[in-house]
This record gives C-alpha cells, structure tokens and sequence, in this order.
C-alpha cells in the first residue's frame, strides 16, 4: 500500500474532528462524513470534563495524560475558542429533603450538599464546551485542507485485494480514499456489516445545561445523592467559561436508535434532574434552563476503546468507544489515529491495549433488523 494522504472518516464526533485536524496538520487530506451534524450527539452534548490522573492504574493513563496536555496545547494554538479553563473539583454528598436552599459549604451549593474532599487542582482538573471544541476542530481541519461532508456510509468501497478503499454513501456516491476510519460513536456497530468489528454499544444519559452567570465558581462537583424514593444517583457538575452549568445524573440503557437524529430523553428523566438540581444549589433552583439533553455514550465489551487498525482489511481503521472520556481522550486518539495511518505505528502513545482485535467480532446477522 502506497502511504495514505486521503483518508475517509466516518463519524463528525470529537474523535472524527480530531482525527481529520491531526491528520490535516500532517497534510493528508483528511474527508469526514457526518450524517446528521457534526457534534450533534455525545460529542455535543457531554460535560467536556477533563481529568490528568484519573486514569491512572488502568490501560488509559498514558493516553488521557497525553491528552490532558494536548488539550491545552490546542487552546493556546488554536486561539481557544470553545472556553478551555481550569477547575477545581470536589466530591460529596446530599439527601433529597436534608437541609434548606440556603447557602451551604459554598455559596452555591445549599445546606443539604456535604463536601468529602477535594479531587482536583487547576493543575489536574478542566473543562471545555463540547460542541465547541468538536466543531472548532472540524473547522481547523477545513483550514488545513479537510474536507466535511453530509452523507450516510452504508458500505465499504473494496481493492482487488479486499482492501479498503473509501466508503458508499447512501445516495449511491463513492468517496474514494487511501484509509477509512470508522468513528461513529456507538453508531459504529453498524459498520459491522462490512468490516470484522467488534460490537459497541450505547449507554444514554441525560443532562440540563443553566444560565448561571456567575453564580457558580470555577468549582466542578461529583456527588452522591439520594433521591426520597431512596435509589442513588451520581450527579456530575460543571461550571463552564460561557456562563452556562451543565448537570447530569440519570443515566438508561434503553435501545441504540438508527438514526441520531430519532434520540429523545427518557420520561421523566429530567423531571427528576430538575428536582435534584432544586435541592442541591439556590443558583440552580433560580437559573433558567437552557438546554434538556439526551445522548448515548459509545462502550465495548471491557470498557476500553477500539483504537488502531481493522484486522484482515488492509487500509481500514477504528476509533470509538470511549465512554464517559471521549472529549478527554479525543486529542490523542486523533494524533494515534494519523500517526497509525500515515507512519504506521503511534509514537507518542502506546494504544496496542486498544486493538480491536483483542475483542470478538460482531455477527452482522445480529444487525438485521437494523
């Protein structure tokens, strides 16, 4: 195979956008298909919490230090527009019914909110606006040379060998390419029926997104609350540069739709957000609400990402299952992404416990009714 310079990513998420701009920056010609939007679901809707050392002790450490750097690295070079801060981050706990709305451990926080500790510094803890570094990303690809464009992938495009060689959209259209990268998020299982994957699934949360203004410090909150019918929910909140504060706290497993588009909220979902949010701060009790989200995480099988090349199928690529540290992991990953592809090996990463063919692959037959 001739070294890659056009190379088709399927998938308009943060690993899509920051697989397309690394590879940009290397001056490959990086075409990204999105079907609905780009950071239109998960990528677009989580909290954009990053974390140093959070990882440590497991197979993700080296790659979310790396991208903990890189993040800041990209705001500094790329004029940050998607409001790139540092935070500090505390843990507790609070009881529905326990405590009144008056001013707490923190003036945001009420009575009811029990601070344990604090889990991270402005050195260790951060936070971006989601859909703005996704789509920041995606724009400076297009500066460097990438190409977005709107489509649906539903098949392979295939070399004499059975290598591949650039995707089919729906339409009919053939977007040729040296390399195609799949990076659909949980949508990626569906690239199941044309290339050996293993499965990926997703996992739906919910989340508000509150004009606070300035009401809340630069001070993200992991909590553990307990609602009056006695279940626990592990509400997570992040005070972001643009005056808005994005909670989340009821998650489901409910189906995976085709389309991204077809993803509502669970009812009631974020009846009990709002319920939460009401005991848990006065700022949040009086602050609009500007967004009511739903969106669904991709996961595998073992809880680590799918990263590096598709085995038996010359040119082709996987980079999604990330879990609740997408928009951490992503800077890195897009750089393993373009180094694997154009290099032929990742050099500032080991991502070797990411191979997919460490997983079983998918039965297409299980995607029939897809």
């Amino acid at each position: 195979m001739s070294p890659a310079r056009r190379i088709v990513i399927c998938g308009g998420g943060a690993i899509g956008a920051a697989t397309a701009y690394f590879l940009s920056r290397r001056g490959a010609e990086p075409i990204v298909i999105e079907r609905h939007e780009v950071a239109g679901s998960a990528s677009g809707k989580s909290g954009g919490f990053l974390a140093l050392d959070w990882c440590r002790g497991s197979p993700l450490d080296g790659l979310a230090r790396r991208s903990f750097a890189l993040h800041a690295e990209l705001a500094d070079t790329l004029g940050n527009p998607w409001g790139y801060r540092r935070l500090d981050t505390y843990g507790g706990y609070a009881v529905a019914g326990d405590g009144a709305l008056g001013p707490g451990e923190r003036p945001w926080l009420s009575e009811a909110v029990t601070l344990t500790g604090r889990l991270g510094s402005p050195e260790t803890t951060a936070i971006v606006d989601p859909r703005a570094f996704t789509r920041g990303l995606m724009a400076a690809a297009e500066t460097l040379g990438g190409t977005l464009r709107h489509g649906r992938a539903i098949d392979l495009v295939r070399d004499q060998g059975g290598g591949a060689r650039g995707v089919v959209l729906e339409d009919g259209e053939v977007v040729e390419g040296d390399a195609v990268v799949i990076a659909m998020g949980p949508w990626s299982i569906l690239a199941t029926r044309w290339l050996p994957l293993p499965a990926v699934y997703g996992y739906k949360g919910h989340s508000l997104i509150f004009r606070t203004g300035e009401a809340i410090a630069a001070e993200a909150l992991f909590l553990e609350y307990q609602e009056a019918s006695g279940e626990v929910l592990t509400p997570e909140i992040f005070p972001r540069a643009d005056g808005t504060t994005w909670v989340c706290a009821v998650s489901s497993t409910e189906p995976l739709p085709v389309d991204p588009a077809q993803v509502f909220p669970d009812e009631g979902a974020h009846d009990r957000l709002e319920a939460m949010c009401r005991t848990i701060s006065p700022a949040l009790a009086t602050a609009p609400i500007t967004a009511r989200q739903a969106c669904f995480r991709p996961v595998t099988d073992d809880g680590l990402p799918l990263i590096g090349a598709v085995l038996g199928v010359d040119g082709a690529f996987v980079a999604t299952g990330h879990s609740v540290w997408g928009m951490l992991n992503a800077p890195a990953t897009g750089e393993a992404m373009a180094e694997l592809i154009l290099d032929g090996a990742a050099r500032q990463v080991d991502v070797r416990p990411f191979a997919a063919g460490r997983l079983r692959a998918l039965d297409p037959k299980r995607l029939r009714s897809a």
